[in-house]
């Protein structure tokens, strides 16, 4: 009918400056490709970094229609969309659920930044300017009432299954509950296991003899994702590569109505 699915790399935004690279600037090209006689909008895609579904329809009231079931889904405490992610460790658990606030922080201030503007209605939930302002999302484990009454922080939920495990590190099948920027990488530094690819998160996991801890923001910058020798053979990465490593954080799935 109306719909029209396809698997987006690593990388690609959904939205992009003018001249710029994204799926919407190329809409346009895929619809006379397809012959298509109507416009395509984005029901529901994967934040930048992700890979996995897009959601696209040729028809407004589709769009509509299945975006208010996505919204609707969630407060019913339904998982309409499955992730699956590759993480650096394997969580001490088969399977549960990540609950922390979130908010977002500049990097190197401990000051919490407010009036973000947000991508609404795609899924991504990305603020368009995070890239420009150096923002980072930090967990808020025991958030005031003060501070979600206000939407500083918000309360987030991710519920993870281990599907598999091998050479100390596993596949996870993860299904958010909440939406917001940047979740599933938080929740599974929270895990102590980061997402294979995380270049931004998986600084604030160090570990002493082996043992892994959660390192604050603030004692944590940002780099390029650390792996052990033997993992970085087992990958063929040369260092170069390595900092090119993407993210392997994947919309698998999506249930419609």
């Amino acid at each position: 009918g109306a719909l029209l699915a396809l698997n987006k790399p690593p990388g690609l935004p959904i939205l992009g400056r003018p001249g710029d690279l994204s799926l919407d600037a190329l809409l346009p090209a895929l619809r006379r490709h397809l012959g298509l006689a109507a416009e395509l909008h984005v029901v529901k895609a994967p934040a930048r970094e992700y890979s996995g579904l897009v959601l696209l329809s040729s028809c407004y009231h589709t769009t509509k229609k299945l975006q208010q079931f996505f919204t609707n889904a969630r407060l019913r405490g339904q998982y309409p969309a499955t992730y699956r992610a590759v993480t650096v460790g394997v969580p001490a658990e088969v399977e549960g659920e990540i609950c922390t606030g979130l908010c977002w922080q500049q990097q190197g201030d401990r000051a919490m930044v407010r009036g973000c503007r947000w991508a609404g209605g795609m899924g991504d939930d990305t603020p368009g300017s995070a890239e420009d302002c150096a923002l980072q999302v930090v967990p808020v484990p025991a958030p005031g009432r003060r501070s979600l009454a206000r939407k500083d922080v918000k309360n987030t939920l991710t519920r993870y299954r281990v599907l598999s495990a091998v050479g100390g590190c596993a596949l996870l099948q993860l299904q958010p509950r909440t939406a917001f920027p940047e979740q599933l990488q938080v929740h599974l530094t929270l895990l102590l296991c980061p997402a294979l690819g995380d270049h931004k998160y998986s600084s604030h996991v160090g570990r002493v003899l082996g043992m892994p801890f959660f390192l604050t923001p603030e004692t944590a910058p940002t780099r390029t994702q650390v792996l052990d020798e033997e993992l970085v053979s087992q990958l063929g990465l040369s260092p170069q590569q390595l900092y090119h490593l993407p993210l392997h954080i994947h919309l698998q799935e999506l249930v419609l109505p």
